[in-house]
């Protein structure tokens, strides 16, 4: 999804002295904590400030404080109504909340402002089926007539029923989305999400480990799917907890 450029997250560059034995993910997450502290001060002379409170929903929704995320992002919101149709991100954010409704909405309100992104159609299906049933999400589909990026077209036959796990892999393994590790990333994603929609547990961990392995912690300096490569991860270490 785009990111509208004022909204871009204001990573803060901070200096670590860790363990050499420590994890990258480890590493990652300490960095996330440490931009939050320093956005904390930030806020604390500048509460309005909505670049730094969607800096810090973004860190606070990378180390799994989602709650803490959805009130940024919602502060963002009050402060500046013209950020909330395109706030694809409180979106999500109401989606690991299990905001079902909410989160259905808000990818509404962005469907209406962008109409051509088809990743953000994926995750108001997603989260019409967690708040009803397949059924109804396939019903209110948003409807799109110009192609996506890929591998969304497939990914959206696939959650549609028009398209069968085994035709869905093959369409992955085709050398135009299999030599394009961002296109395989999002396969992989979206098939995991929508493995664990239908109850396929293992089927599920093994697409999410898929995508999470084609990029290194930290993916955003090798040119991964920064954002989305961390809702990966987070969905990954959910479903490997249950």
């Amino acid at each position: 999804m785009k990111l509208p450029l004022f909204l871009l997250p204001l990573f803060a560059a901070a200096s670590f002295a860790m363990a050499a034995e420590e994890s990258p993910v480890a590493k990652m997450l300490g960095e996330f904590k440490a931009e939050v502290e320093q956005l904390d001060a930030t806020l604390a002379k500048n509460p309005d400030s909505t670049r730094a409170l969607s800096a810090r929903g973004d860190a606070h929704l990378f180390l799994g404080q989602f709650p803490q995320a959805v009130a940024d992002y919602e502060k963002m919101i009050a402060i500046d109504p013209s950020l909330d149709a395109p706030h694809w991100r409180l979106g999500i954010a109401y989606h690991f909340t299990r905001q079902w409704e909410k989160s259905s909405k808000q990818f509404a309100k962005y469907h209406a402002y962008d109409g051509h992104d088809r990743e953000n159609g994926v995750w108001k299906f997603l989260a019409d089926a967690h708040a009803h049933d397949l059924a109804t999400a396939r019903q209110e589909m948003l409807k799109y007539t110009e192609f996506d990026r890929e591998p969304f077209p497939a990914i959206y036959d696939l959650l549609a029923g028009r398209m069968t796990g085994d035709q869905f892999q093959a369409h992955l393994d085709d050398k135009k989305v299999s030599d394009n590790r961002h296109a395989l990333f999002y396969g992989q994603y979206y098939r995991g999400l929508f493995e664990e929609l239908n109850g396929h547990r293992d089927k599920a961990l093994a697409s999410l480990r898929a995508a999470v392995a084609l990029f290194p912690a930290g993916d955003a300096a090798s040119g991964g799917p920064g954002y989305m490569w961390q809702c990966a991860r987070l969905h990954l270490a959910q479903l490997e907890k249950k």
